[in-house]
């Protein structure tokens, strides 16, 4: 019986830390494996290169394209220069494994014995496997701590919020603008909202801005570095808290107080979210249920209306309001001739 020819597709990655810590880039790993191929009798079809990528998942392009062309019949082996340039994750490794099964095609790495030719060549590929998987999270791990670190000494991540500077990468109060900040608190525990205080800002064209919006207060007075705490991971499952990691702006009986007036507000507002029509009323063009809305002015008073997001077309509740109580006075009208 002939042997099938085994057509080569050989997969090269290189990030920009193994350049670094290994000097090994793709056109080294190229030419290593196309001699590599030469002597095992492969043929070359192709080269699949993905450059500064990582390999802790398959969203690779290349990747994608080598397992394409393994599906398709195109490639009946791979070859690699190492199993960790094809994926550093036993998930990972577990698909790639599922698609040569299925399209009966090889893996063959050139530096650490892992192939798919024999039963223990399959062994060692996931003992191997696992082993990268282990560096991964090691190396996320000492990630981790290190941020951790950073984060108590006062180096917080993303941007520099209003009231604060950077010194030497460390979050610090600004003595040009912690005062706005400490104005909002102050205002805001006087009974006004953060429309109010946001209509006050653009009046007052503070730090030359007219545009404040009340969701810019909402921020500003709901974040917890204003009293040198940091909530890292807000939208994550399982966020973490640090207590006192830069020094404050306000208070932190101040910024609570705040807190439970926003809770205050929220339930003597309650009617800010409630829409007396909701699913009463429908579009006379379309018949679709119309949404409720609602848009502040300037003064901060709050006005309601109903639209159709089909037809784009808004009806105010007041209108409806006095519609209805025609409706019904003219009913009432009616009775009243009726049992006269």
């Amino acid at each position: 019986m002939n042997e099938v020819k085994k057509i080569a597709g050989i997969y090269i990655r290189v990030s920009t830390l193994d350049q670094a810590r290994e000097g090994f880039s793709l056109g080294q790993q190229e030419e290593q494996l196309k001699a590599f191929c030469e002597r095992k009798g492969y043929e070359i079809y192709k080269v699949y290169a993905d450059e500064g990528i990582s390999a802790k998942n398959d969203k690779r392009p290349a990747y994608r394209e080598m397992l394409r062309d393994v599906k398709n019949g195109t490639i009946n082996v791979i070859v690699a220069f190492k199993m960790d340039r094809l994926t550093r994750s036993v998930f990972d490794v577990e698909k790639l494994m599922a698609v040569v099964d299925n399209a009966g095609c090889d893996i063959d790495c050139l530096n650490d014995s892992s192939n798919t030719t024999t039963s223990t060549g399959r062994l060692t590929l996931r003992i191997m496997t696992s082993v990268s998987q282990n560096e991964i999270e090691k190396c996320s791990e000492r990630t981790k701590f290190g941020m951790v670190g950073a984060i108590q000494a006062g180096h917080i991540p993303n941007h520099t919020p209003l009231g604060f500077k950077r010194d030497k990468k460390k979050l610090v109060p600004d003595p040009l603008t912690k005062d706005l900040v400490v104005r909002m608190y102050d205002l805001y525990l006087e009974g006004k909202s953060y429309q109010a205080i946001a209509n006050i800002y653009n009046k007052e064209q503070i730090l030359g801005k007219t545009n404040w919006k009340d969701s810019t207060i909402g921020k500003i007075m709901t974040n917890e570095l204003y009293k040198g705490d940091y909530l890292h991971g807000k939208k994550t499952k399982n966020p973490t808290y640090y207590e006192n990691v830069v020094e404050p702006i306000v208070s932190k009986e101040k910024w609570e107080n705040c807190q439970y007036q926003k809770k205050r507000n929220a339930r003597h507002y309650e009617r800010t979210a409630s829409y007396l029509f909701t699913n009463k009323l429908k579009c006379s063009t379309c018949g679709r249920f119309l949404g409720g809305c609602a848009t502040t002015k300037p003064n901060g008073k709050k006005y309601y209306y109903y639209k159709c997001k089909k037809c784009k077309t808004n009806y105010k509740e007041e209108e409806i309001k006095n519609g209805l109580l025609i409706e019904l006075y003219e009913l009432i009208q009616k009775d009243i001739i009726y049992w006269y």
